[in-house]
């Protein structure tokens, strides 16, 4: 059954015709981003976008080690969900699981070599697609409103979460 449309004395403020224009379009573009960027590594490295961005965010860390519950963070993952992630990986020789030394209750995923030789010849064409796809299709001033409009964004979002859950540390 369709939705009806407000009432005039209804006082939640709904979308105007640009907004829902905007927000369309934003979701497509998100939904259609990530989808071509996981066909590219799919086809090219045989890794899912998760995958690789895990492997990415590992490859930046000193000694290319992190806590799990970080990397989960990072990841924007349940610690579980990202626990199977991390077995296909160990499998794929591409990751390796320790304690961490400064408290046994944490464990730590670390990129093995294999993995970061992989990330390597994964990371060109990669980061050819997203030059592709993203960067060369504009000009600075509109790449600085991307990233404007995507840092308030997040800072929002942050915000939302801290008043949510006002122990979770975002930083």
């Amino acid at each position: 059954m369709p939705e009806e449309p407000p009432h005039p004395t209804d006082q939640r403020r709904w979308l105007t015709p640009a907004e829902l224009e905007t927000w369309q379009r934003f979701g497509l573009m998100l939904h259609r981003l990530t989808a071509a960027l996981e066909t590219q590594l799919q086809q090219d490295a045989g890794l899912r976008y998760v995958e690789y961005y895990v492997l990415a965010g590992l490859s930046d860390q000193p000694g290319h080690r992190m806590r799990m519950s970080d990397l989960a963070v990072l990841a924007n993952s349940e610690l579980s969900r990202l626990s199977h992630l991390i077995s296909r990986l160990e499998r794929r020789g591409f990751v390796r699981r320790e304690p961490d030394p400064t408290n046994g209750r944490y464990t730590h995923a670390i990129l093995t070599d294999a993995g970061h030789a992989h990330l390597a010849e994964a990371a060109p064409g990669h980061v050819a697609r997203v030059l592709d796809l993203i960067f060369d299709g504009l000009v600075p001033a509109e790449l600085d409103s991307l990233r404007t409009v995507a840092a308030k964004i997040s800072e929002r979002i942050d915000r939302q979460e801290q008043r949510s859950c006002p122990g979770k540390d975002t930083a």
